[in-house]
């Protein structure tokens, strides 16, 4: 590495102040730092010193994530061949003509699915990190800041959270809306109240909920007609037939939604890689087992509090907790720790450790909406 080391130190002179390129240090020296360890480090006694920086933090989130990212790759090829077989017949988009050209057919070979999946995940995310990106870059160099790391999770996280079939335009306008409303406006990294990835989420959601609700878009292929086959997502398969289409704890169909192979947002449809995930940060310190604890409680809690409430036309409110071991319950369980866990546990007096009672309230929330967004929009 030592060659790449001096070839950035002979590089640097032009990005720094005074140099051909200085406005363009903040993009040079994300790619700096991204590499290598900062140069500057604090020395004086009133500062807290710890090998884990920011950028180190949010890397150790990504590694958490891969798991999901695999399963995700993997399951909408899983779910498009599925429907194949069933009778759907495939898109006519470019991805399926990159995969057969690619010598694969629509079986369950492990390859095949993974491919074919893949080729649904990678774009959506480089859309992501281009469109996100750029305005991370534009506004560190006006405002001549580093780039920060947080839109590294972000970048990552959005994909998971989306369908395989959305269309790329609307993911690129999504991630600049929730990059620059959702953290740039209220000042970067750290001064933002909203969350980028699930601003996009929600933006998405509402602006074009065509796209991003109903069956149609969890499944990469038009069963349109199909007999007998459904793109439901778990749980929107009790709006239609009531909580016993979701199965009983521990028979196969519950299974299939804690291990992921269910039809649902790519990234979010395995609850035991969430959890994984969510171990990872746990162990690491990155994450606070509190903030996990109390949105677990806090989901438990308010799914009991509707089953108490009842509801004459929404089945949701007679889901117990028990039927929830859903992908998107557990990230929206972890996520949240890694979020408002900076500094790291183990830098901070054990008092301050983990996020308030409303950041946890707040994630339970989120993560029954996560679920519940996805059923069928009533039409006139």
């Amino acid at each position: 590495m030592r060659p790449l080391r001096s070839l950035l130190d002979k590089a640097a002179p032009v990005f720094e102040p005074g140099g051909k390129l200085e406005r363009l240090f903040p993009l040079w020296e994300a790619f700096d730092t991204l590499l290598y360890s900062p140069s500057k480090v604090t020395t004086g006694t009133t500062h807290v010193r710890d090998a884990l920086d920011l950028k180190r933090m949010m890397i150790t989130v990504v590694v958490a994530l891969f798991p999901t990212v695999l399963m995700a790759c993997y399951n909408v090829g899983l779910q498009a061949h599925r429907a194949i077989a069933a009778g759907a017949r495939p898109l006519g988009d470019w991805q399926t003509a990159l995969f057969q050209s690619l010598g694969f057919g629509f079986t369950t070979d492990f390859w095949a699915c993974f491919v074919h999946g893949a080729l649904y995940f990678i774009p959506v995310i480089a859309v992501t990190f281009a469109a996100g990106g750029a305005i991370e870059v534009l506004f560190a160099v006006v405002r001549e800041h580093e780039v920060n790391e947080g839109f590294f999770v972000t970048g990552f996280l959005v994909p998971l959270t989306l369908p395989p079939t959305i269309p790329l335009w609307q993911v690129a306008v999504g991630t600049a809306f929730g990059v620059l409303i959702g953290k740039e406006v209220f000042g970067g990294t750290g001064m933002n109240i909203l969350n980028p990835a699930l601003t996009i989420r929600a933006f998405l959601f509402f602006a074009y909920p065509a796209e991003i609700s109903g069956d149609k878009p969890w499944i990469a292929a038009d069963f349109v007609g199909v007999d007998g086959f459904s793109g439901a997502t778990w749980l929107s398969r009790a709006a239609v037939d009531g909580v016993a289409a979701l199965g009983s704890l521990g028979d196969p169909l519950w299974w299939d939604a804690f291990l992921g192979f269910i039809p649902g947002s790519m990234g979010e449809t395995s609850a035991v890689l969430c959890l994984l995930g969510a171990a990872i940060l746990i162990v690491s310190q990155v994450g606070s087992w509190r903030t996990m604890a109390g949105v677990t409680l806090g989901t438990a809690a308010t799914a009991t509090l509707l089953n108490l409430v009842g509801s004459a036309t929404n089945p949701f409110f007679s889901v117990p907790s028990s039927r929830c071991p859903s992908g998107g319950t557990s990230s929206s369980a972890a996520g949240p720790s890694a979020w408002s866990s900076w500094p790291p546990t183990r830098c901070r007096p054990p008092s301050r450790t983990g996020a308030s009672g409303s950041t946890a309230w707040a994630s339970a929330f989120w993560s029954c909406w996560c679920g519940w967004s996805t059923r069928p929009i009533p039409r006139a």
